[in-house]
């Protein structure tokens, strides 16, 4: 009787705490953020716009090193194994985002390839081609490709997310309308601008230009490898004075010094200008495409 009456007992206890563990569990779940990791600082920039606060953001490439040059770590696969979205630029930028995916095991992982229906610029160096791939990577640097970009991101967070479809397409469209906002707003000044050359540090602007009719030529080429030798400086030095470039920008991670040598050849100034490859200045996207953007077409006058 005693035995029959502590089983009863447990048994009571076991259904009590099972029925309190069932009505805790939708509310855990309901708080909880989607774990998202990114390539790098402009992808996490997207993923936290359009994300805001049912996203926890992460980014393997840390600030500071130079994207094309990192190597993959095991800790990276160790983000991926838990990550519910990872998010990269594509286009050649994360040559081992494949390899980082199918070591993680992640089943549940969705993969988002920002660039995704963005229009290629394709590289048009053998040495290039063959160490890096066909596309120029930086197509962040484009207001209208980051349109496409988010769009991407958007779409993955509604797959992981749906719950909350309406907060991350209200998000998506409250950020598009900035970025057509500044598109509109540049595409008005750059219209006006007597010429349409610039010089800067590594050639990572091919998208802006596409957006606005610009033109840039570059210290070094779209993988930011390679000072220029005495004859291609010779040419940058006449590219200058010929297009009266007065400002030759920089990027703290592309050969800063050889840009000021060219900047006292010919008289310029040199201005920095962001790759937002890197978090800088603790500044978001839409700022640091603002101050690139108004610098630029201050160059032009």
């Amino acid at each position: 009787m005693v035995k029959k009456l502590v089983l009863l007992m447990i048994g009571i206890m076991m259904a009590a705490l099972f029925a309190g563990c069932g009505n805790d569990a939708p509310k855990e779940q309901a708080g909880k953020k989607i774990q998202v990791v990114t390539s790098f600082n402009a992808m996490a920039e997207f993923a936290k716009a359009i994300g805001g606060d049912k996203v926890e953001v992460s980014t393997i490439i840390p600030d500071g090193v130079e994207p094309h040059d990192f190597e993959l770590k095991p800790e990276n696969m160790k983000q991926l194994a838990t990550a519910q979205v990872f998010v990269y630029n594509g286009f050649g930028m994360e040559p081992w985002a494949q390899q980082a995916i199918d070591a993680a095991k992640n089943s549940k992982l969705i993969t988002v390839v920002a660039t995704d229906g963005v229009e290629a610029i394709k590289n048009t160096d053998p040495e290039e081609i063959k160490e890096h791939g066909a596309e120029d990577p930086h197509a962040w640097l484009s207001l209208k490709n980051a349109k496409i970009e988010v769009k991407n991101i958007k779409d993955a967070f509604v797959k992981a997310d749906p719950a909350n479809k309406d907060y991350y397409e209200k998000n998506y469209n409250e950020y598009v309308a900035k970025l057509d906002a500044m598109i509109k707003k540049y595409e008005d000044q750059f219209a006006k601008a007597p010429h349409k050359n610039f010089v800067t540090g590594h050639a990572a602007f091919a998208y802006l230009c596409r957006d606005f009719g610009l033109e840039q030529n570059s210290v070094e080429d779209v993988f930011a490898e390679g000072e220029p030798n005495a004859a291609q400086l010779a040419e940058l030095i006449k590219y200058c004075k010929e297009n009266n470039i007065t400002t030759i920008f920089a990027e703290e991670m592309a050969s800063p010094e050889v840009s000021k040598t060219l900047a006292s050849e010919v008289g310029a100034k040199v201005e920095t200008i962001y790759t937002i490859e890197s978090n800088e200045d603790n500044k978001t996207y839409l700022e640091r495409m603002d101050e690139n953007l108004t610098k630029i077409a201050a160059s032009l006058q």
